[in-house]
């Protein structure tokens, strides 16, 4: 690692732009110069623009605050003074697509008076050669202490009305379908895209979520993000269409305030990645760099998961979470509940369990997940009860003793399963005792669910309250040496980096959906560019069964892609917690494509993005941590997609064994899903693979040295 701190002649000489006009304006520019970027104080406001390559990207663009207790800071402000500093390292995550991330920018500090109202505020602008983040701070200088955010006004005001990617403003969800629109098309699409989700919070009949990904008309990506989203209300973003300006809209709490601040202190990392290859706004480590170091001495107890459960018989139907049908009127114990009659579909039954770790342990899984063990889920979903889960109390048909000692004698773990039912304050009341209850029957890894309408009642998903509540779980399980999958939180900002137990998230519409709305088949070509930017999701692919008819009787959902599109989300959609979320029979059934997922690694030395087009189609190629073996997932949309693979990222000394995991020729999405074939072929760094995914379809590759 290196760090320097130069002078402004010093940078010049480096070859870094940096300029002072009339001592109100600086220029930086990237490492490479790629990138640059103008802060200035204009008619007593902070400005802020963005050139890639000589275009502009970002134009003049006004910062600052409204506040609810006092003076806004939006204007009256005057320049203080300007420093600058370099920055190069090279880090270890704990997990991730590459096992080395160089994070290498220049930096821009610009301080500001508000001399009218005696405050102090600064911007810190770092610029990479992938993109920038800026960040207000708050020094504990003049009158500002304690303060109130009505509203924060970051604007991104784009230069032309690009192509995006976008999913509605929502205080309390991502579980959307992506629309692809022209910025200025997204008012007339909105009520389209919101009406197959209920809960939908619009602020604004233009306002979206992060990350949102665009694309210029002369090629350039442009990917509007937030890092480190600590203590701070999660952002969203409204856009005029007449001008085509973005501006920051923060998600309120339950008196209707945006953040409550106190000095020294400062916003999350506001982020634009912009790139003229769409591969490489996939490979950017941009949110990740914009997050502190790993929090802990200790991480040998982090490990990646890749896991089956007892969930998608539940999902999918017609097996359920509750042990009986009848409703209690008070709360129970277990050996109140033997007095109930139960209804026979209960999932996480002392037999069925026992049938996953068995076949976890012949198929060299890690973990099982275990969904509906605990007592409560009769009445759990919609009522203002604080008392629903106790996380600790199972149901009569579920051992928790015998099972984990059982899941132990065969190699495997089992999965805890928090479902909070929204009621955070309850799950904090018992955390501390649910923890203790995971360590003392070896329990090292949670799902926690926030489904439902927040308590306190007003509280939404992504407020600052609760967003504090959810890394307050995560610190508190570290203290206990368990790994967090939080599902209906707030989507991620790079926190991994800091806290690398935050193993997984949801926060998006996944593979669950397919069971009763259906996802777009282009969908898992959108994700990787929009909610993967801040960290990985937990999708859980690896179905195999795409009617749900055979699976329940009475579904009627369908899973828009082929079999060898499913293996293929194993490396596309990154991932150190990975499910193979189907029941054991069906894979069963189809033993010799199950082989990927089997194969497939859950850790990386090295990441490469082949092929990408946003909407369209991913190609991406991964090798194993410690291991010489590669394996490459493509996903394609209802188009489908042709490839022609260079290998030159394999050892040119080495001979190779690739096993390809294709569509059949007739296979097809919704017609044809279960169609695949499989060949093996000798390769080296020379060879070039053709190969043409279905509509809805993809490919999987592993590659091995052959001895």
């Amino acid at each position: 690692m290196k760090y320097k701190s130069l002078s402004a002649m010093a940078l010049a000489i480096a070859g870094v732009s940096f300029a002072f006009s009339e001592a109100h304006a600086a220029q930086i520019s990237s490492p490479s110069g790629s990138i640059v970027l103008n802060a200035e104080v204009v008619d007593s406001i902070p400005v802020y623009s963005v050139n890639y390559k000589g275009k502009p990207v970002i134009l003049p663009s006004k910062l600052g605050f409204e506040l609810a207790d006092g003076p806004d800071m939006m204007d009256g402000f005057s320049l203080i003074s300007t420093s600058t500093s370099s920055f190069d390292e090279t880090w270890n995550p704990v997990w991730g697509e590459n096992k080395n991330i160089r994070n290498n920018y220049n930096e821009l500090l610009v301080k500001l008076d508000q001399p009218r109202c005696y405050r102090k505020m600064n911007l810190r602008f770092r610029v990479y050669d992938d993109g920038i983040g800026f960040r207000y701070e708050f020094p504990q200088e003049g009158v500002l202490t304690y303060f109130i955010i009505k509203e924060e006004h970051s604007q991104f005001a784009m230069a032309g009305d690009h192509t995006a990617w976008w999913i509605a403003g929502d205080y309390d969800t991502q579980e959307y379908d992506y629309t692809e629109s022209r910025l200025s098309e997204i008012r007339s699409k909105m009520s389209e895209a919101i009406c197959s989700n209920a809960s939908q919070t619009l602020f604004s009949p233009t306002g979206v979520q992060t990350s949102l990904q665009m694309k210029t008309d002369d090629g350039i990506y442009i990917n509007l993000h937030e890092a480190a989203l600590i203590d701070y209300s999660c952002m969203h973003l409204n856009l005029d269409d007449k001008n085509m300006v973005f501006e920051s809209w923060l998600t309120p709490d339950a008196q209707g305030n945006k953040g409550h601040m106190q000095s020294p202190c400062h916003t999350p990392w506001r982020t634009v990645m912009i790139a003229d290859n769409a591969c490489d706004i996939l490979a950017s480590n941009l949110i990740l760099n914009l997050n502190e170091p790993c929090a802990y001495d200790d991480t040998s107890w982090i490990k990646p998961v890749k896991y089956v459960g007892v969930w998608w018989e539940m999902i999918a139907g017609p097996q359920e979470w509750s042990y009986t049908s009848d409703v209690p009127s008070v709360k129970l114990n277990k050996h109140d509940y033997t007095a109930l009659k139960p209804h026979g579909k209960h999932a996480a039954n002392n037999a069925n369990v026992r049938k996953y770790i068995d076949f976890a342990a012949e198929h060299g899984f890690d973990q099982v997940l275990v969904e509906g063990w605990n007592i409560g889920w009769e009445d759990w979903f919609g009522h203002s009860k604080d008392y629903v889960f106790d996380f600790q109390t199972p149901y009569p048909d579920f051992d928790v003793d015998a099972l984990n000692s059982y899941a132990n004698s065969k190699g495997v773990k089992l999965m805890m399963h928090h479902e909070t039912s929204a009621s955070v304050r309850n799950y904090e009341r018992h955390m501390d005792a649910a923890y203790k209850f995971m360590e003392k029957h070896g329990y090292n890894a949670v799902k926690s669910g926030y489904v439902g309408n927040m308590l306190p009642r007003g509280e939404h998903h992504y407020s600052q309250w609760i967003n504090n509540h959810y890394l307050y779980a995560v610190t508190e399980a570290a203290k206990h040496k368990i790994m967090v999958n939080a599902h209906e939180a707030v989507r991620p900002t790079g926190l991994c980096r800091t806290y690398p137990n935050l193993i997984g998230n949801e926060s998006a519409r996944g593979t669950e959906y397919e069971a009763f709305a259906g996802n777009k088949p282009f969908h898992t070509t959108v994700l990787p560019f929009t909610r993967l930017q801040g960290g990985p999701m937990d999708y859980t692919p690896g179905i195999f069964d795409m009617d749900m008819k055979e699976v329940n009787p009475d579904g009627n959902g369908h899973v828009n892609s082929t079999i060898a599109r499913q293996l293929g989300l194993y490396v596309t959609m990154y991932s150190p917690l990975q499910m193979a979320a189907d029941v054991p029979e069906v894979y069963n059934r189809f033993m010799d494509a199950f082989q990927f997922i089997k194969d497939v690694a859950v850790d990386w030395d090295e990441s490469k993005y082949l092929e990408a087009e946003p909407g369209r189609y991913i190609v991406a190629a991964r090798k194993a941590k410690g291991k010489n073996d590669w394996f490459i997932g493509c996903t394609a949309n209802e188009d489908g997609h042709s490839s022609d693979l260079k290998l030159d990222f394999l050892d040119a000394d080495k001979k190779y064994e690739a096993t390809i995991y294709a569509d059949a020729d007739d296979a097809h999405y919704a017609t044809n899903p279960q169609a695949y074939k499989i060949t093996k072929k000798k390769v080296n760094s020379k060879t070039r693979l053709k190969l043409k995914a279905a509509p809805g379809g993809g490919y999987a590759i592993s590659i091995k040295p052959i001895n």
